[in-house]
């Protein structure tokens, strides 16, 4: 049996964000069917659950990175993965207060672990989440949270005890959720979000004790069946059970009685980089301009949610106070009291590609592909990729992940969908130069496995490459480099070390024609001055007078220069 932590440190941070994600993965249809507040759209249990995999994704990669160690990260690094990683991953209205919640723990979690830790953590992670709505309303995970909160405020110095306790209250709030909101105790329904985020604070008691949660009984009363805890479904009573620990919420904050009626048309999401001054006059504006606006983050990234007629107005907004992106928007017709997603027709095929920038993301685009941006640190996520080959609108799909560490990510995203009715062939492609060879012989008349033959082969043909900079001294397949040196990887393993970028470019040119090629693709960051690009062309024309070269502008990614040879 595994030792139990007496604070909550790194690997406890880990088998919580696992243990979360497990959770959610088995009662997320449960939490979908009971989604009537803000939106009926039937998503909070799936929004939450791709938030919390973005995070765990997040805390792997820390993991990850320590591998070599002999000892695991610090907790700071750990939560602080967690947190940001439900930033940038965040769905939906739900999703968005979660990240906030995990955030607002994170800021105290960092410092220490034990129980007193906790309950603050516990306490600021509930003001942080109030805070970052517009218009809190009682009745929700708010609600949920601050309970939580306030049952762990008990004389209990065990962590144990306090994880336990905020359970408990959490449990008992989210069952009185149906008298505090109108539109719950017409439908017979705890609230969802609160239903997700007891599931998650269900987890963190399994990490910190070793057992999971006892479930509550179960109650006959007539009503829908309606998951009251982190497992149990029950049918819930409207009158609920009664709740101590809700004497610290002062009433009823924005309640409404009647949630039925008509709503705004879309619902938009993106991330912002922007100065908190920016993001409290941007607040203002959104607010003026829909509702469900939550807005949450800080230290110049930022995560914005919120509910308009005019998306147009939402995007510019966010224009204005600083660079958005990740620009998700979703457009509902309101039909009979429910939210209903509205699409044309399915087209036949389509292809959905990871690309590291802005730049190939636009090259994609005009070549009739649907993107993903994968940003520096940010690998998405298998719930990204799937909305992406959601938003292709397509019978069929080829996934082109560019990226070897995105494989299983990209085929539990192809698995998902396949579930959903989309024909999905995943190409295994390593690197964005490889996906752009395939994309470059696509041919959406062509029989659909003809079409994933010729791409697969196009993509194989594709030799490629990238500069790095070396972030530390370390042990390579071409030496011992030093940090600030310049890494040229082909095919994945560190070939050449060199001191500039001209000069290590030029070397891998040279070694990866040694072996022939007709065509070389150089795709260069944003920080690369064109002349570099031309004097490699002219170094691959004065030396390889068969080859042609094309170059393209990556705009912000990883590596200063990518390269591929066919």
């Amino acid at each position: 049996m595994p030792q139990l932590p007496d604070d909550l440190d790194a690997v406890a941070v880990r088998t919580w964000c696992s243990l979360a994600l497990e959770a959610l993965g088995r009662e997320r249809a449960e939490i979908d069917a009971i989604n009537v507040y803000p939106i009926a759209d039937g998503d909070t249990g799936t929004n939450l659950y791709l938030t919390v995999e973005s995070a765990a994704a997040a805390v792997e990669a820390v993991f990850a990175a320590h591998e070599t160690g002999a000892t695991a990260p610090a907790t700071a690094d750990a939560v602080r993965a967690m947190a940001h990683g439900a930033l940038i991953g965040a769905r939906g209205n739900s999703g968005t207060i979660l990240a906030q919640l995990l955030r607002g723990m994170a800021g105290v979690l960092a410092d220490g672990g034990d129980a007193a830790h906790l309950r603050l953590a516990l306490t600021r992670a509930s003001a942080a989440a109030r805070q970052a709505v517009a218009h809190p309303v009682e009745g929700t995970v708010l609600t949920v949270a601050t309970a939580a909160a306030v049952a762990a405020q008990g004389d209990e110095r065990e962590l144990r005890a306090v994880v336990s306790a905020a359970y408990e209250g959490a449990r008992a709030a989210l069952a009185k959720t149906p008298e505090q909101l109108a539109v719950l105790g017409r439908a017979g329904v705890v609230d969802a979000g609160g239903r997700g985020l007891v599931a998650v604070l269900g987890a963190l008691v399994e990490a910190v004790t070793g057992q999971a949660p006892v479930r509550g009984p179960r109650t006959g009363s007539g009503k829908a069946a309606t998951p009251v805890d982190g497992g149990s479904v029950v049918g819930l009573p409207v009158g609920g059970v009664p709740v101590d620990g809700l004497a610290a919420v002062e009433g009823p904050l924005d309640c409404p009685e009647e949630l039925d009626g008509g709503g705004p048309a879309f619902e938009v999401i993106y991330l912002l980089e922007a100065r908190d001054e920016q993001v409290d006059r941007l607040r203002t504006r959104l607010d003026a301009l829909g509702d469900s606006l939550v807005v949450v983050g800080g230290d110049g990234l930022w995560h914005v949610h919120v509910h308009v007629d005019d998306a147009g107005a939402a995007v510019e907004a966010g224009v204005e106070a600083g660079r958005p992106y990740r620009i998700r928007i979703t457009h509902f017709a309101t039909e009979s009291g429910h939210d209903v997603r509205v699409q044309a027709e399915p087209a036949q095929r389509a292809v959905v590609v990871v690309v590291p920038g802005d730049g190939l993301a636009g090259l994609c685009t005009e070549a009739g592909a649907t993107t993903v941006i994968a940003r520096p640190g940010e690998p998405p996520a298998s719930g990204e990729l799937v909305d992406a080959i959601r938003r292709a609108h397509a019978r069929e799909v080829v996934l082109l992940p560019n990226d070897a560490a995105l494989r299983h990510t990209a085929a539990a995203a192809a698995e998902q969908a396949r579930t959903e009715g989309v024909r999905v062939a995943l190409v295994p492609t390593r690197a964005a130069v490889q996906g752009i060879a395939a994309l470059a012989v696509h041919e959406p008349d062509r029989g659909f496995d003809e079409d994933v033959v010729a791409m697969t082969a196009a993509a194989g043909a594709t030799r490629y490459a990238e500069l790095a900079v070396a972030e530390r001294q370390s042990w390579t397949m071409a030496g011992i480099c030093q940090a600030g040196d310049i890494l040229g990887l082909i095919d994945g393993d560190v070939a050449v070390i060199g001191a500039d970028v001209p000069a290590t470019a030029r070397t891998v040119l040279d070694r990866m024609l040694a072996a022939g090629g007709e065509l070389v693709t150089l795709v260069l960051g944003e920080d690369v001055p064109d002349a570099m690009a031309d004097a490699l062309e002219e170094h691959v024309r004065e030396g390889y007078l068969a080859v042609d070269t094309v170059v393209y502008r990556g705009g912000h990614q990883r590596a200063p220069l990518l390269i591929g040879v066919e």
